[in-house]
């Protein structure tokens, strides 16, 4: 069983910063890859960023530029640094965890969420 624990989350002015931090129950470093994802109201969740197990990373166009996503596998830890926040950053931000495969198929975990509300 893998826990996910998102933190970090809260209200923020256009043009802030936030940092998001997930901590996961297991072995981060055995997690093929993790990341955020987000689910603003009224549309489908989307990816903010994941970052594989080589340290590789991916960030959706949306952020690109004005986000930073770091793994810390020793405290089996994943953050994500986001700037120049703006409304449409407004969300719910889940973490993401994708394990290694098994025979049953490819493990994926998310987090509870964490909300995060950029005002103007």
């Amino acid at each position: 069983q893998v826990d996910l624990v998102e933190s970090g989350g809260g209200s923020v002015q256009a043009g802030g910063t936030l940092r998001l931090s997930c901590e996961a129950s297991g072995s981060a470093f055995s997690f093929k890859a993790m990341g955020w994802y987000r689910q603003a109201p009224g549309k489908q969740r989307e990816l903010v960023a994941h970052i594989n197990k080589d340290g590789i990373t991916q960030y959706g166009d949306s952020v690109k530029g004005r986000s930073a996503i770091s793994r810390d596998n020793a405290k089996n830890m994943v953050y994500l640094q986001m700037n120049s926040l703006n409304p449409e950053d407004t969300g719910i931000y889940y973490c993401n965890a994708v394990g290694l495969p098994i025979p049953s198929g490819v493990p994926n975990y998310w987090g509870k969420g964490t909300l995060v509300t950029v005002s103007s």
